[in-house]
């Protein structure tokens, strides 16, 4: 049976904290590959497609460009809670 209780250490709210940054870059890493690997789609399509595709691959470019940056910041939340864990 898994445990349900709130923390009630600081260690565990870190400990949860922690786990919890690590799934939030890697999910920002997943849209990050999804929208690069979409974006490489669309340029191996024929030329006329790329253009009727225009306004849906500036979405995925704005939204690329946004994943990327929030992912840095999670990754400086990340590092801050792992010096909490290690101290």
């Amino acid at each position: 049976m898994e445990n349900t209780e709130a923390p009630k250490t600081r260690e565990e709210i870190l400990q949860m904290s922690l786990e919890a940054r690590v799934q939030e870059v890697m999910h920002y890493q997943i849209n990050i590959d999804n929208y690069t690997i979409a974006l490489s789609e669309i340029a191996k399509l024929p030329q006329g497609e790329q253009e009727e595709l225009f306004e849906f691959s500036v979405q995925l470019q704005g939204l690329l460009a946004s994943e990327k940056f929030e992912q840095k910041k999670a990754k400086i939340m990340l590092e801050v809670i792992r010096q909490q864990v290690k101290a």
